[in-house]
This record gives C-alpha cells, sequence and structure tokens, in this order.
C-alpha cells in the first residue's frame, strides 16, 4: 500500500467514524517525502553555519548574517526557476533619547515604556490615577463603578495580557495606564506580552514596581507620566516563493524562520526547519504537477515578535488572506534529545482548549499519521504564541506542523517513547553558542523533514478529504 494512503487509513483510525470520502489516489506526497535526502539538507546546515561563522557567530535580525541568509535562500529557489521576492517590513528597532519618568508629589520615579510606538513629548500627560474595582483591570466590567475618565488607570500584571488592559480602560475612557508588577525579581507573567503586543497599544502604557505602586496608593493628586523617546523603526525581509502552477486562490503555504538570535548560529533553531522547508521547494520546483498553488516563505524577526509573518498577514487584503487554505510551519526538527511532536491543532492535549481553525484537526492527524508509519510515535506540542503559526491560528488560517522540542525539559513517559535524557531539554543549546551543526541530531532531522515535503505533497494534491481543510468559498479570514 502506497504511503499516502497508509497514512490516510492511520489517521482515519484516530479519529471517530469520518464521512467525507479520501482524496484521489496519488503518488506526489510519497514521492516528494522520498526525494528529502539527509545529506541535502545537512548542506543546507553547513552553509548556514558558514554564513554564522563569518558574520559574527549568528544570523540575527539586523545583522549581516542575516542578510547573507536571505541570499543564500533566494539564490536557490531563483536557480530553480521561482519567482523570488523578498518583501521588506518595518519593525520596532529601539528609542532615539527620551527619559521615560513617573512624576508623584513632585518626586521622580522610575517607569518602563510599554507603548514603544508613542511619545508622550517631554510634557508627558497629567492626571489622577485610579483603579479599577478588580485589580486585573481585563474588561471594561471590572472597572464596576469606578469612572476612570480622563485619569490613568493602575492595574496589576495579572489575568490577560496588557493589550487587553490597555483597551478595556480605554474603552472606560482612561487616557493613559500604568500596570504594576510584584517585583521580586519574578519578571513578567506569561501572557503579558504578547508578540508584537505594542502594535496595539494606542494610549501610554508604563510599567511600575511595587515601590512605585505603593507611592500611588499614597496619593490622590495628579501625576505625570512622561513616556517620550523617539520610536526608530528598521526594515527587514521576508523571502516568498511560490510555485507558478496550481490553483492560485487555494495556496497551501509552508514556513520557517530564517533569523537566529544573537547568541548563536540557529543552526537547530531555526536552520533545521529552513533546510527542511527549502529543500522541499528545491524538490517540488517551480512548476510542478499540482492542483493547488504552494507558497514557501522564509520569515524575518521571528525571534523579535513574530515580526515577518506578522507583517506579511497585515499586507494581505481580505480576499489574498481567504486564498490561504492552509499554513504549515517547521521550527526546530533536529533537537538532540528529541522530541517527535505535531501542533495540538484538534487541542486533545489542552489543559485550557482554546479556539482553532477549522481544518487544524487535520493537518494534526496526516501528520501524526506520517509519523507512525516513518517509526515513531507522535505527541502532541501544545499551542502558543511563540512561532510563526500564531499569527495565521489568529487569523483563522487553518494550522499545523512539526518540532522535535526546545528548552522543555524530556519527562520520563517521554525518554521511554523516543530515547533520550529524562528531564534534560529537548535542546539543551537552545538560544545558546553551541546550536551549531555537530549539534544537530541527525536521525530525527531525517524524519522529520521528509515530513515537510509529505504534507506539503499531500496539500497540494488536494485539499479535500477526512483531513482536508475549509473550500474556498467558506473562507472569512482577518489579518491579526
Amino acid at each position: 500500500m502506497r504511503l499516502r494512503w497508509a497514512v490516510t487509513a492511520a489517521a482515519a483510525a484516530l479519529v471517530a467514524a469520518c464521512s467525507s470520502p479520501p482524496p484521489p489516489q496519488t503518488d506526489l506526497a510519497d514521492d516528494l517525502a522520498a526525494r528529502i535526502g539527509i545529506d541535502a539538507l545537512y548542506a543546507h546546515l553547513e552553509a548556514l553555519q558558514d554564513v554564522a561563522e563569518r558574520n559574527g557567530g549568528n544570523r540575527a535580525q539586523g545583522t549581516p548574517g542575516f542578510d547573507a541568509s536571505v541570499d543564500y535562500v533566494a539564490g536557490l529557489l531563483r536557480d530553480k526557476g521561482f519567482d523570488v521576492q523578498t518583501p521588506e517590513f518595518d519593525r520596532y528597532g529601539g528609542t532615539r533619547g527620551g527619559a521615560p519618568l513617573l512624576t508623584v508629589n513632585g518626586r521622580g520615579h522610575p517607569v518602563d515604556k510599554a507603548s514603544l510606538l508613542l511619545d508622550t513629548g517631554p510634557a508627558g500627560i497629567s492626571a489622577v490615577t485610579l483603579r479599577p474595582a478588580k485589580a486585573a483591570g481585563c474588561t471594561a466590567a471590572d472597572y464596576g463603578r469606578t469612572d476612570v475618565r480622563r485619569a490613568i488607570a493602575v492595574v496589576d500584571d495579572t489575568g490577560c495580557s496588557v493589550v487587553a488592559k490597555q483597551n478595556a480602560a480605554l474603552a472606560r475612557g482612561a487616557v493613559g495606564v500604568l500596570v504594576a508588577t510584584a517585583g521580586a525579581g519574578r519578571g513578567s507573567p506569561p501572557g503579558l506580552f504578547e508578540p508584537g503586543y505594542y502594535r496595539q497599544l494606542t494610549i501610554p502604557v508604563g510599567i511600575i514596581g511595587a515601590d512605585v505602586n505603593a507611592a500611588l496608593r499614597r496619593t490622590t493628586a495628579p501625576v505625570r507620566l512622561r513616556l517620550d523617546g523617539e520610536p526608530v523603526m528598521t526594515k527587514s525581509r521576508n523571502v516568498l516563493a511560490q510555485t507558478k502552477t496550481g490553483d492560485a486562490r487555494n495556496v497551501v503555504m509552508a514556513g520557517a524562520h530564517l533569523d537566529s538570535v544573537a547568541g548563536g548560529p540557529g543552526i537547530n533553531d531555526n536552520g533545521t526547519g529552513v533546510a527542511a522547508v527549502l529543500e522541499t521547494a528545491l524538490q517540488l520546483g517551480s512548476s510542478p504537477q499540482i492542483d493547488n498553488a504552494v507558497r514557501f516563505a522564509f520569515w524575518g524577526s521571528e525571534e523579535i515578535g513574530l515580526e515577518g509573518s506578522r507583517a506579511y498577514l497585515r499586507g494581505l487584503d481580505a480576499e489574498h488572506l481567504d486564498d490561504i487554505a492552509v499554513y504549515l510551519n517547521f521550527d526546530m526538527l533536529g533537537s538532540p534529545n528529541a522530541g517527535y511532536f505535531t501542533y495540538d491543532g484538534d487541542q486533545s492535549a489542552a489543559t485550557a482548549p482554546v479556539p482553532v481553525p477549522e481544518g487544524s484537526a487535520g493537518v494534526e492527524r496526516l501528520l501524526a499519521g506520517y509519523l507512525n508509519l516513518a517509526g515513531v510515535r507522535p505527541a502532541d506540542m501544545p499551542l502558543s504564541n511563540a512561532t510563526d503559526y500564531e499569527p495565521f491560528l489568529a487569523a483563522g488560517v487553518p494550522i499545523g506542523g512539526l518540532t522535535t522540542g526546545a528548552a522543555q525539559p524530556k519527562t520520563a513517559v517521554q525518554a521511554r517513547l523516543w530515547g533520550g535524557r529524562a528531564a534534560a531539554a529537548f535542546d539543551p543549546n537552545y538560544h545558546t553558542r553551541r546550536d551549531t551543526v555537530d549539534n544537530v541530531d541527525r536521525r530525527a532531522l531525517g524524519i522529520m523533514a521528509p515530513g515537510v515535503a509529505f504534507a506539503v505533497g499531500a496539500y497540494a494534491q488536494s485539499t479535500d478529504g477526512p483531513n482536508g481543510v475549509p473550500p474556498r468559498d467558506e473562507r472569512d479570514r482577518k489579518a491579526p
């Protein structure tokens, strides 16, 4: 039995009765997966390692190493006949000048500027500070009878994102927000600062510590909030290439982030994802016999707030956003203490399930079926906001993908299932200078990378069937 049909059968066994018929038989998914060779993958990894070594040890956003990575990927795609685009986007690059300060009863106190794209000027804003009935201030209802019109709302750092806190205060008429942290060196709670949060802040928002919060409680007089400093925007690039064949109104997208962190060459994170997506594109070619167009994306600035993928989606109108049938994301495919994960598109492992676009569960089944037949038992990776599928998820695009894990510790059960060391990180070199080609797990990459090609080939041929996604006329997407 051919692998495509074996995977469909294996995936169907993971769900209750499936009423949709399977897609027409095709060899494309099997054949494309079989063409992904480990030597070709390592050639890409070694090239990216060399780029880092020639450019200060990294390929981080805004560095010559990132630019050279763009040139490497774009050059190979052009040589294969693809029309390659490297569109620029603006990202926050820092603040010029300014001295943020909160003045309470004539005394200056430190305040951190959360609303990075706003500049109050040196005069700042002056207003009384008021607090919601519920300290988190996550919804307008949290304010109860407290009237914060023309006031600065003071909220704590729990319960929701800083964007939700601003929106709730703004809905009740506040002119600014101060978020008080618990301090004691604990850092920010998870979810307070989501990737790209600052683009959604439209009024002055500052972060204060426990001592400053206490000073505010001792006064009813107006305070002055100065969050000055000119935001400096800088340019970055994505790399995009689409097949010349296939339905351009039913596009299969596959992506990986191209940048590393500044602290290392980023070969597992995410040279492995880049290598797998790139080699899939090269083996598929620019004009294959396919039903649906395939668009390959190599994102800039993932490590700095997912800016590349967010900018890409913001630049699409409603029609072009609806053209995207599915987005497949591949981030870290060769972790040295590897796990074998599919993204949890059906939310079966979620402790607090979140809405996911219809079709995401089918992507998970397809990839899980492939991994089972490749000889490894897959597990669910919980969805998060830490990699480039998140903006697509927010836009309503079905998503899925593979990963071998990052800094999370491998459990004892997982170690028995996959081998490796329990209680150690899947990638102990994550975001360090040790993230080199020598520390990539060859076996893991050899399993996961053909899975990339299999998924691309399967959906390029058909987006219908038990693992399919909604048809074009049933999509109503919104850019995040």
